[in-house]
C-alpha cells in the first residue's frame, strides 16, 4: 500500500512539472512572437510606405485630351531618395519580453531602408539559448527600378493608362509594381481653356506594390528553424489625381496634386522546406500591425515633344522625395 501511494506521488509531481514546464514554454514562445511582431513593425514601416511613393509618381504622362485611339508606350525610371531619418530605429531591453541585446541596453538598427549594420538579440527558450542577427537593410540611399507604361485615347475624352515592372532586385529583397487607371479631360468643355492651351484632367488609379525582406533566420536546437526569414508586404493602392497644364509650344508643363489611400496587408514565411511551429502564430498577429493610410503628395512634371517621341521628367514629392524619367512613343 505504501509503494502504491509512493508511486502515485511521483506520478503526481511528475504530471504537474510537466504541466508546469510545457505552461512555461508556452509563455516564452508568446513573448518571443510579441517580440518579433514589435520588431517587425519598426522594420518594415519606412519601406512599405515607401513602396507607396514610388507607385504613385508620373501616372499622368499629360493633362491634355488624347485623341481617340491613340497609344503611347514608355520606357520610364524611377528614383526614390532615402531619407536619412527612416533608415534606421533604436530598441531597448525595455522594448522586449523574450529578447535582450548582447551587451548592451540600447542599440541603434537598419530599418529596410537602413544600412547593413547588425547587433545580436539574445534569449533563452527551454534552457537552450536563441541567438540571431538583427535583420541588415537595403544599404541604398537610392532606389531605381525601371517599368513599362501604355496609354490608349478613349471616346469623349477618357484615357485608359496601366503599368507594369518586373521584380526589382534589392539587396536583401526585391520590390515590384503594377496598375492601371482612367483619365478624365475636363478643360474640353470649356473653349476659352483650350484657345490658351491650359489643361485639366482629373486621373483615378488602382495599384498593387509587393515588397519582400529577408528578415528573421533563427536557428534552434529544439525546434529547428523558426521560419520567419521572410517578410513580404502586398500594399493595394487607389490613386487621385488632379492636374493642371499649360502648353508652351512643344513643351507641357503640369502641376498635380495626388492623393491616395494604402492598405498593408504582411506576411512572414519561410523559403525552407522545414515545418515551422511558429509561422501559424505569428501570421495571426501580423494583422495588428495592418491598417489603412492617407498620403497626399505634390508633383511637378515637364514633357517635351520630338517629332513622335516624348521625353519626361518629374518629382513628387511630400513625406519622401522621389524622380521620375521617361522617353514615350506615340504610335
Amino acid at each position: 500500500m505504501r509503494k502504491s501511494g509512493i508511486m502515485i506521488g511521483l506520478f503526481a509531481v511528475f504530471f504537474f512539472t510537466q504541466k508546469s514546464k510545457a505552461q512555461t514554454i508556452n509563455e516564452q514562445i508568446g513573448y518571443l512572437l510579441t517580440d518579433a511582431l514589435f520588431y517587425s513593425g519598426q522594420y518594415i514601416t519606412p519601406a512599405t510606405d515607401a513602396a507607396v511613393y514610388q507607385a504613385s509618381s508620373s501616372w499622368m504622362n499629360s493633362a491634355k485630351k488624347k485623341e481617340k485611339w491613340k497609344v503611347d508606350l514608355g520606357l520610364h525610371v524611377n528614383t526614390f531618395f532615402v531619407p536619412k531619418k527612416d533608415r534606421e530605429f533604436q530598441i531597448s531591453n525595455d522594448d522586449f519580453l523574450f529578447f535582450e541585446i548582447e551587451n548592451a541596453e540600447t542599440a541603434v538598427v537598419p530599418s529596410t531602408l537602413g544600412n547593413d549594420n547588425q547587433v545580436y538579440l539574445v534569449g533563452d527558450l527551454d534552457g537552450q539559448q536563441v541567438r540571431f542577427k538583427t535583420p541588415e537593410g537595403i544599404n541604398q540611399e537610392v532606389v531605381v527600378y525601371p517599368y513599362l507604361q501604355a496609354s490608349v485615347g478613349l471616346p469623349y475624352g477618357f484615357e485608359f493608362v496601366g503599368r507594369y515592372s518586373t521584380r526589382t532586385k534589392l539587396k536583401k529583397g526585391d520590390y515590384q509594381v503594377y496598375g492601371f487607371g482612367l483619365k478624365h479631360n475636363f478643360s474640353q468643355y470649356f473653349s476659352n481653356l483650350e484657345q490658351k492651351k491650359i489643361n485639366i484632367s482629373l486621373l483615378t488609379v488602382y495599384s498593387n506594390e509587393e515588397i519582400r525582406f529577408d528578415f528573421l533566420d533563427v536557428q534552434t536546437a529544439t525546434f529547428g528553424n523558426l521560419g520567419l526569414d521572410r517578410f513580404s508586404s502586398k500594399i493595394n493602392t487607389y490613386h487621385f489625381q488632379l492636374a493642371v497644364s499649360k502648353e508652351i509650344k512643344d513643351f507641357e508643363i503640369i502641376g498635380s496634386i495626388i492623393t491616395n489611400v494604402s492598405d498593408f496587408n504582411y506576411k512572414v514565411y519561410s523559403d525552407s522546406f522545414e515545418p515551422s511551429v511558429f509561422l501559424d502564430p505569428i501570421n495571426k498577429l501580423i494583422p495588428q500591425l495592418e491598417e489603412t493610410k492617407w498620403n497626399a503628395i505634390g508633383e511637378i512634371s515637364g514633357r517635351y515633344q520630338i517629332s513622335k517621341f516624348y521625353v519626361q521628367s518629374s518629382i513628387a514629392f511630400g513625406k519622401f522625395v522621389n524622380g521620375n524619367m521617361g522617353v514615350q512613343y506615340q504610335f
